[in-house]
């Protein structure tokens, strides 16, 4: 099996690491947005509080 160039693994490393930071960006910024929507029918004067997965 042939060798990978150093710069075949560091693209590869790159992609994966991107789709899995658009994800983690697309839950931060949805679940924000979903807690400020809840907190403008609730009560306006809370602190923003994040919805944590875990």
């Amino acid at each position: 099996m042939p060798q990978m160039a150093p710069i075949k693994w560091f693209l590869l490393f790159i992609f994966f690491f991107m789709s899995f930071m658009m994800f983690n960006l697309m839950n931060y910024f949805s679940s924000q947005n979903w807690n400020l929507n809840y907190q403008n029918k609730t009560n306006s004067n809370s602190n923003i509080k994040m919805n944590w997965k875990w």
